[in-house]
């Protein structure tokens, strides 16, 4: 099955005898048991939800995993697979990440001796050197948010060999349609749904995708025992979403290619970071005030935080994504004032680019 048709028809509901095409929303707490020691399979919607349960399955049969978690969004995903480690363990993480993993990273998971320890994982020789005794897994981004850094999976999970140590890749920004992190040697996928999943900026969401059932069941556990559980009715977005996540990515990709190359033509930008797949560019204007007339100026793309909607947003990282981690970090990672990060959509790519270039005016 094609990635295009697998987004439509890797997982049908037969639940019900309904002949319904779109799957139901149980928008149910509880379940009742027909009798004494009998289910279901249902008990409550913490543990488990057929409208979620349907989405979770979709989520593993893209990304060819044995298992997939639902959580309320990514960062709840996120939350939940730390609960995998223990104090004193040290996870190897990528230099340039999203500044909400970040932030969790710092400050929670600090706080619960768990040592993380970033380095730039698009150098394979930088990865074997910061492995150590400690290292219990190697979490990486790739392209990185928001520099666009792509990091070798394969490469990784060579180095890594046959050692207790997990590979956990966030797959947000590129999604099972053009990048399946498990086939090439991730344990883990992460995803927020939020973005390019549910594609249309009106839910929140993020999953958890396992190599191995045992690992799955664990992750099920977390997510019953945490509880920060995705709802029926998001569920049921997200998997509409993803019907359509084919024909979205392609038009976003074709746009954000043409977007990069006319980036690049412009005197104003100084440096433009496309990895040449996917829908995200970050570029940097000449100067601060010339990044923040652009943020003014935009009337078509929308100034807000967040990316991976049919609509094209613009994103100013020192202020929004970035702005908890502290500036000497963000700027030794080339995260400055000049830095813009663009969220490509799909309208037509002509009047994106002729927003683009009056805003620069």
């Amino acid at each position: 099955m094609k990635p295009e048709t697998a987004c439509i028809h890797a997982v049908r509901d037969t639940s019900h005898n309904t002949g319904a095409v779109a799957v139901p929303i149980y928008q149910s707490a509880t379940f009742a048991h027909p009798g004494f020691g009998q289910s279901t399979g249902y008990d409550y919607s913490r543990s488990q939800n057929p409208t979620v349960e349907h989405t979770e399955k979709l989520l593993a049969a893209l990304e060819g995993g044995a298992g997939a978690s639902a959580y309320a969004t990514g960062m709840a995903a996120i939350t939940t697979l730390m609960e995998l480690f223990a104090p004193g363990d040290e996870i190897i993480a990528t230099c340039d990440l999203y500044g909400g993993s970040i932030r969790l990273f710092n400050n929670i998971s600090a706080k619960n001796g768990i040592t993380v320890r970033y380095t730039d994982t698009s150098d394979l020789s930088a990865v074997q050197s910061a492995i150590g005794d400690a290292t219990k897994a190697v979490f990486i981004e790739t392209p990185t948010n928001p520099m666009m850094k792509l990091t070798d999976i394969s490469g990784v999970k060579d180095i890594i060999g046959n050692r207790d140590i997990l590979l956990i890749a966030d797959n947000t920004f590129l999604t099972p349609y053009f990048l399946n992190p498990i086939a090439l040697g991730a344990d883990i996928v992460v995803h927020s749904g939020t973005k390019y999943l549910a594609g249309h900026n009106d839910t929140l969401a993020g999953f958890l995708v396992a190599k191995t059932v045992e690992m799955a069941e664990k992750l099920h556990y977390l997510k019953k025992t945490v509880g920060a559980v995705l709802s029926p009715f998001d569920a049921f977005l997200v998997t509409r979403g993803i019907k359509t996540l084919a024909v979205r990515m392609e038009k976003a990709k074709a746009n954000a290619e043409e977007i990069a190359a006319w980036l690049k033509t412009q005197p104003k930008v100084t440096q433009v970071y496309y990895p040449e797949t996917g829908a995200m560019i970050s570029f940097k204007m000449e100067s601060e005030k010339a990044a923040r007339s652009v943020l003014d100026k935009t009337r078509l793309i929308l100034y807000a935080e967040s990316l991976g909607g049919v609509e094209t947003l613009i994103t100013y990282p020192v202020t929004q994504t970035h702005s908890d981690v502290p500036q000497a970090e963000r700027e030794a990672r080339g995260i400055d004032g000049r830095l813009l990060r663009l969220s490509v959509g799909i309208e037509a790519a002509s009047d994106i680019i002729d927003d683009l270039d009056r805003a620069m005016r």
